[in-house]
């Protein structure tokens, strides 16, 4: 496992000590202490801002989603009891045809999830290898086990056995970075890990309710994509509730930052780029109409002023054709 990961891991390391650097010139100090926390923080930032293009590729993919989807639900009612091997070629057929119109697919809006995977994954393993690296060579101290079988591993990147260490020293609030719920007797690490855990999961869920509540289209509540998405809504938030036990307290900080940058970002892309059919672009309709009625300005004569004219250009007030008088 390690072997695949590695790469990942190396970038991994060198970005969270280049962020403590960092931190420790800007007076958080050196060795254990909150400067690596800190490094967490920068590097989610750091990677989620490198996935702010596959952001804008997934938006533009569920909003084909949701745009198809009465045009897909018109596909399905036409084959919807017909098993035959042709009619099933051609519903196939016609789907992806649909998927092509509207330059989407199913598969586009998982893409951030899934290539966060593997970063999420390196940083579980730089910090599960911790107290191996720590150990050094000889492997004395290895999770107070000399004869462990992972004593003595090798620096990842610049994390050597005296980095590997601070890391492992530094704490949030009393529980180490290092520190696992079902690999500890720490009871305060117990709470942090477990208030880190409701926080991921609570991020989670309004997340995933503010993006199938306010910023899809009537159509797309309804049929299998809808189902779906109730289904993630649940789902998600339980699966970090219960794996979330198994997660050093560095990773689970790593994931509650990714959640709440997840959250904020969406918020303000729905905010200010709504899906067409949405609640949300309803929202901002009306959130317009009130500013422009506000300075006396009827969505009628909006209408009348052309969207484009040469730079400059003044509009002119039309004039209304009087009846001659006989």
């Amino acid at each position: 496992m390690d072997q695949i990961l590695y790469p990942i891991m190396w970038v991994v390391a060198w970005i969270m000590t280049g962020a403590h650097w960092v931190f420790a010139r800007l007076g958080f100090g050196d060795g254990p202490g909150i400067a690596w926390v800190l490094a967490i923080v920068a590097l989610t930032i750091v990677m989620r801002t490198a996935l702010i293009p596959l952001f804008v590729k997934q938006i533009k993919a569920s909003r084909g989603m949701q745009i198809m989807q009465p045009e897909l639900q018109a596909v399905q009612k036409k084959y919807k009891g017909k098993s035959d091997p042709s009619s099933r070629e051609a519903m196939t057929r016609e789907t992806m045809e649909l998927y092509k119109k509207h330059g989407t697919n199913p598969f586009a809006s998982c893409l951030p999830l899934l290539l966060q995977s593997p970063i999420f994954f390196a940083l579980f393993r730089v910090l599960n290898n911790l107290p191996a690296v720590a150990a050094g060579p000889e492997g004395v101290i290895a999770a107070g086990n000399p004869g462990a079988g992972n004593a003595g591993r090798g620096p990842v990147g610049p994390i050597d056995a005296n980095i590997a260490h601070d890391i492992m020293e530094s704490d949030l609030f009393g529980a180490r970075m290092s520190d696992i719920f079902l690999q500890t007797d720490n009871m305060t690490a117990r709470v942090v890990v477990i208030s880190l855990i409701v926080l991921m999961s609570v991020t989670t869920f309004t997340t995933q309710r503010q993006l199938t509540m306010k910023n899809m289209p009537k159509a797309a509540l309804e049929g299998p994509m809808a189902s779906t998405q109730k289904i993630m809504l649940y789902a998600l938030p339980l699966v970090f509730a219960v794996s979330g036990v198994n997660f050093p307290v560095g990773v689970l900080i790593y994931w509650t930052v990714t959640n709440i940058w997840s959250m904020g970002q969406q918020f303000y892309t729905i905010k200010r780029m709504p899906a067409p059919g949405s609640e949300a672009e309803r929202m901002l309709k009306e959130k317009q109409a009130r500013k422009l009625a506000a300075k006396g300005i009827t969505p009628e004569v909006v209408a009348e002023v052309p969207t484009e004219r040469p730079a400059g250009q003044r509009v002119q007030p039309k004039r209304k054709n009087r009846q001659k008088k006989g």
